[in-house]
């Protein structure tokens, strides 16, 4: 091989570690996403945010026990708070409910493994069963409405009781046992079935959704649902938001992107 072939190889060995280290990704601070727009809804747009979550289970005999945690904020809510309202249904109270007041038979079905359900992100909805004529539900819903001005969007009072941090609400009649929990990372609604009838669990944390439903006995109905409401300002942004945002997009050339 000539000479200068040897020397552009060399050349060009040493030239790959400094290219790399201009092209190596930096990772922005919290403080500098926060000035950044990207694919998300302008500061201002939105006018109220509200999360539902309910979870419910009605054994054979028309037992049901179940929860609605709720939380809605809005340009006058001074702390994000959740509010939890107990569901107690003796048999025979509802419209889908058996009329017989006997006690379901014991579950007898097994279900086995899933730890690696623990360690999921995003939404996750697992329905396991071992038993027969059950009914599982799992569903998120995410509502967008518009409004045109501020006073447009909806003025629920708090229902039920508060949720702070740290605590847990607990319930129990002949469907099973229920608790609703709240902790720095979320919170979680939870119900154990009577009779080994099996369990479900709801749970909204940490950036992602859990709906986990074990079926180990018969004729059970279980429901898990989260509703997400949007109420966003109807309006056209001005020319000089645009291109003010437009301006901090620039500002990311002068580091490499």
């Amino acid at each position: 091989m000539k000479t200068s072939t040897w020397l552009a190889v060399v050349c060009l060995a040493a030239s790959l570690p400094t290219q790399a280290e201009i092209f190596k990704p930096i990772e922005l601070r919290d403080q500098e996403l926060a000035t950044l727009r990207g694919r998300f809804v302008m500061p201002g747009r939105i006018v109220s945010f509200g999360v539902v979550m309910t979870t419910t289970w009605q054994n054979a005999n028309g037992a049901l026990i179940g929860a609605t945690s709720a939380m809605q904020i809005q340009q006058n809510t001074v702390k994000p708070q959740f509010y939890v309202s107990m569901i107690d249904e003796k048999p025979g109270s509802s419209a889908n409910s058996q009329s017989s007041n006997a006690i379901p038979a014991t579950g007898t079905g097994t279900v086995t493994g899933g730890n690696g359900l623990n360690s999921t992100e995003g939404v996750t909805q697992v329905v396991r069963a071992a038993g027969d004529n059950n009914t599982a539900y799992n569903n998120v819903d995410i509502n967008v409405a518009k409004a045109s001005q501020v006073d447009q969007a909806p003025a629920t009072q708090p229902q039920g009781q508060a949720l702070t941090a740290g605590t847990t609400l607990v319930g129990n009649n002949d469907a099973g046992s229920l608790s609703v929990s709240s902790t720095n990372t979320g919170v979680q609604l939870n119900i154990v079935a009577n009779n080994n009838q099996g369990s479900t669990m709801q749970r909204l944390a940490q950036g992602g959704l859990m709906q986990n439903t074990t079926l180990l006995g018969s004729s059970n109905q279980v429901r898990n649902l989260t509703s997400l409401n949007v109420v966003l300002r109807d309006n056209v942004p001005t020319t000089g938001s645009v291109s003010g945002n437009l301006d901090q997009l620039k500002g990311l050339r002068t580091i490499g992107f």
